[in-house]
């Protein structure tokens, strides 16, 4: 938690002997900072120009047909050469290899010089986005400062259950004996041994972890020094603590590689809008609009390691890549391998990714149903969702979730349907009455082909899922609901959220966008639907991926809805729509009474009124992370509890008792998993008011040792019927009306438990052996 700051010291560390310090000339100590506290293919984007040449729609970027090849005095004079021996055929290489480089050369020189103009404006938004994300987390925790405890501590909930297996493979005796530990794993869900890699996502980790392992060696086999040690006062009678700074230091090195890749999402959300709408300024407006509303866009700055800050960024490449793909008439290859590696980048570090792949094809569908892409393009497109889904399947060892999902059900049922539609309606004239019944046996076969897929595979660990959307419509209750429903982040959108949007103008732009797009796709439709030839419907609003991103834009508006979280597909999303208002296959009527530049300056002038507001609230933030209680805890632990003692407790100290003292743990944050969930029940049957002596029993079962009691739990009410007895009496009405047992425990622990350590936030209690 962020608390004012103690005014940190750093001084120089005692030199051992034979050390010498490494400093570079004219530097000095750091001094700690006084903070106040705070409240915890072929187109490539390159203009209107380079849109005019490669053609805005799908018409204007046909490709050269190929031509055959021929047998004739050119090849036998090849094998000719091929036959005069060694040295005649280099110099044919060599001659053959001059004029590639050459043709290449004056290709780049008649390209639009422009083009490169669009990746250094995207490498500079690259490099913005990352220094502003960078300085926002340090002035928030004052990372610098910390120590390695603090540092790991700063890890809160599900950030510090990933980084524990980003510091197991690092340090162990070696890169692979890391990563057998973590997929033989016996310390998260004691007694049990679990793959870690099939359950949690964790490949980001593997690949930080490798890469801090080859950095590391490199730089000490250089003999280069990777970070920087000191003696920090804390401050208040507190014992000093040793902070290093560097990339040598694993929390330091972890995030700064967030933040790179985060960095380089925002270049690849210029290059998207550039693309999108055909301008550059349509890339200045995403990159703006994103800027203006950065705290409803991402939370990276806060929440470094979630898996939405590995995963997010491969999602926008992925846009794009589909973007390209919906525009051009005939699909490359080499497009739809992108597409596919992008995806699996997308699905390996995010178990939520397809939920957001199942809006996406179904989008594609609509868009293919009302006649904007044909069927061949799309079954390409699933495709390659299909592969990159096998290839996630194999790489997460079988992770049965991905089979059995709404989205492998998906793509299942719309290759059937599409199929199924060319060859029953070959020869019929398609209309809305046929629009619907695909759209319902879409629906339909969706839902029926993932229960059956559940009950064959007895998979039961996404249930929780339909739980949640049920509790959203009919108001169903149970505990694994509320614990997620009680969660800010889970409730449904806040209403200060649209009027956020509209302060900073995002809203209303986007409307008019999205007015313009509907209302040209509708006179489309209808057009369509008519007798008219094939070639002056072409001539219409023929814009596939535009309507696209409408139908995209409304499945991530319902997502946000329903799931505040979820505004972080919602608002970047905007953001991209935003930039079309620069497009000229939509506004060029305007843009010959106006000047697209003036309009887009007026826009962003205005923007900037309350988006300037909202960047100067967020570099406001300065504070400094202290967690007192919890580093009492831990440092017991570590000093009075065996190696092999078993804990339990409130899910987010679990992930801190794991990482910071490697003790085995019972239940963590990780709730996507049944049997996980039915571990937490267990453990949290302390905040019931069940007997002392039933739950007793219940934890021993589980071989729990300590339980980690959280008093703040037992009364903390984030809104009513959402503290944890409330919770209890859902599930357990039987014992409703009792004083909840955790009040009990806090006052006395005796018989049934021992009470061994007590601070302010927390009291463990010994569980002995009945």
């Amino acid at each position: 938690m962020a608390v004012p700051t103690r005014g940190r010291n750093k001084e120089s560390p005692p030199l051992k002997p034979g050390q010498q310090q490494h400093q570079s000339p004219g530097a000095s100590p750091r001094s700690g900072r006084r903070r106040p506290s705070h409240s915890p293919g072929r187109q490539v984007p390159g203009g209107a120009r380079a849109m005019r040449k490669g053609g805005g729609g799908r018409r204007g970027a046909r490709s050269d047909p190929q031509r055959p090849c021929r047998e004739g005095p050119a090849a036998e004079g090849e094998r000719d050469v091929l036959g005069r021996g060694p040295l005649r055929f280099l110099r044919v290489c060599r001659d053959r290899l001059r004029v590639f480089v050459d043709d290449r050369k004056a290709f780049i020189l008649k390209a639009d010089s422009k083009i490169w103009l669009t990746f250094l404006l995207a490498a500079f938004a690259g490099v913005l986005h990352w220094c502003h994300i960078t300085t926002l987390f340090e002035n928030d925790r004052h990372f610098s400062h910390l120590s390695t405890l603090e540092r790991e501590m700063a890890f809160r909930t599900e950030m510090g259950l990933y980084y524990s297996y980003f510091k197991i493979i690092i340090e162990a005796p070696s890169f692979w004996n890391g990563v057998w530990a973590i997929m033989n794993d016996r310390l998260t869900e004691y007694p049990l041994v679990i793959n870690t890699l099939q359950r949690f996502n964790l490949y980001p980790e593997v690949v930080l972890a490798s890469w801090y392992r080859m950095y590391t060696a490199t730089m000490d086999f250089l003999g280069v020094p990777t970070k920087m040690c000191w003696t920090v006062n804390r401050g208040k009678g507190l014992s000093p603590v040793e902070s290093c700074e560097g990339l040598g230091d694993p929390a330091s090195f972890y995030v700064a590689v967030i933040f790179l890749l985060n960095g380089l999402m925002m270049s690849l959300f210029f290059i998207y809008g550039t693309y999108l709408s055909g301008s550059r300024l349509g890339g200045l407006v995403t990159v703006m609009c994103f800027f203006f509303n950065h705290g409803e866009c991402t939370r990276v700055m806060w929440t470094p390691p979630l898996r939405e800050s590995f995963s997010y960024p491969f999602l926008v490449l992925q846009m794009l890549l589909l973007t390209y793909i919906l525009r051009i008439p005939n699909i490359n290859t080499g497009s739809l391998i992108a597409l596919c590696v992008s995806n699996i980048f997308f699905m390996l570090p995010w178990q939520f990714a397809q939920f957001v792949l199942l809006t996406q094809i179904a989008s594609l569908f609509a868009v293919c149903i009302m006649g904007y892409i044909d069927s061949c393009k799309l079954q390409k497109i699933l495709t390659a969702h299909m592969v990159s889904l096998i290839v996630c399947f194999i790489l997460m060892f079988g992770n049965s979730m991905l089979l059995t999902s709404y989205y492998a059900a998906s793509l299942v049922v719309i290759w059937g349907i599409l199929e199924l539609s060319q060859k029953v309606l070959k020869s019929s004239r398609r209309g809305i009455y046929l629009w619907v019944i695909e759209g319902c046996a879409w629906l339909f076969g969706t839902v029926t082909l993932k229960y059956l897929t559940s009950l064959v595979f007895g998979i039961a660990d996404d249930a929780h899922i339909g739980n949640i959307l049920k509790s959203k419509f009919i108001g169903y209750k149970d505990f694994d609901t509320l614990m997620y429903t009680c969660a800010a982040e889970f409730d449904f959108m806040e209403k200060e959220t649209p009027v956020r949007y509209t302060k900073t103008l995002l809203l209303p732009v986007v409307l008019v966008v999205f007015g313009v797009i509907i209302k040209r796709a509708i006179k489309y439709v209808m057009w369509a639907l008519s007798q008219a030839g094939q070639y002056e419907r072409e001539e219409r609003f023929n814009h596939g991926e535009l309507v696209y991103h409408a139908l995209q834009l409304l499945a991530y508006s319902v997502l946000a809805i329903l799931i505040m979280r979820l505004k972080l597909f919602l608002t970047p999303h905007l953001c991209v729509m935003a930039s079309l208002v620069c497009s000229k296959q939509l506004f060029g009527w305007l843009f010959c009474k106006i000047q697209p530049k003036t309009l887009v300056f007026a826009i962003l002038a205005l923007m900037a009124i309350e988006g300037s507001a909202n960047l100067q609230t967020q570099w406001n933030v300065m504070g400094e992370f202290s967690n007192l209680p919890q580093e009492e805890l831990l440092e017991w632990i570590k000093v009075s509890t065996r190696q092999d003692a078993v804990f339990a407790g409130a899910m987010p100290t679990m992930a801190s008792v794991k990482l910071s003292t490697l003790r085995p743990i019972v239940n963590h944050p990780h709730y996507e998993d049944a049997g996980l969930r039915a571990r937490t029940k267990v453990v949290y049957s302390m905040y019931s008011r069940k007997p002392a002596k039933e739950v007793k029993r219940e934890l021993i079962k589980l071989g729990v040792n300590y339980y980690i009691l959280e008093e703040s739990l037992c009364v903390s009410r984030k809104k009513p019927g959402c503290s944890m007895p409330e919770i209890w009496d859902v599930e357990d009405p039987a014992n409703s009306g009792r004083i909840p047992l955790c009040t009990l425990m806090s006052k006395e622990s005796r018989p049934y438990f021992i009470t061994v350590f007590e601070n302010s936030n927390y009291r463990v209690l010994k569980i002995p052996k009945e």
